[in-house]
């Protein structure tokens, strides 16, 4: 889905296809029919209004990453292996210096 009328036009379907008329809305998520109206009409609406929208309509949101877009993203990059981002204890121990600054800098003054 690409664009606010092609989810307008999903919810017209899925509503219909539940035998809703506009004016049920009031009774599923507490919306009136003119509010109703404007978001099948294809109004911007805020997320948590569609999400209570699609909540009624017993319809749910998913977000899937674009195909059309380069295959590599900095999500591909991570790594899953827990391991991988551990240091070497000699990596570690260059860290030791640092402790005196941190725990003894009231010891100085």
């Amino acid at each position: 889905m690409n664009n606010v009328d092609e989810i307008a036009a999903l919810l017209i379907q899925q509503r219909k296809k539940l035998g809703i008329e506009q004016k049920d809305m009031y009774m599923l998520i507490g919306m009136k029919q003119q509010q109703y109206q404007r978001i099948e009409a294809g109004s911007d609406v805020k997320l948590s209004t569609l999400l209570r929208v699609l909540e009624g309509l017993d319809l749910e949101l998913s977000i899937i990453p674009n195909t059309r877009k380069a295959t590599h993203s900095s999500i591909d990059n991570v790594s899953d292996n827990p391991n991988e981002h551990k240091k070497s204890k000699s990596e570690l121990e260059d860290d030791s210096d640092d402790l005196g600054f941190w725990f003894n800098s009231g010891d100085d003054a």
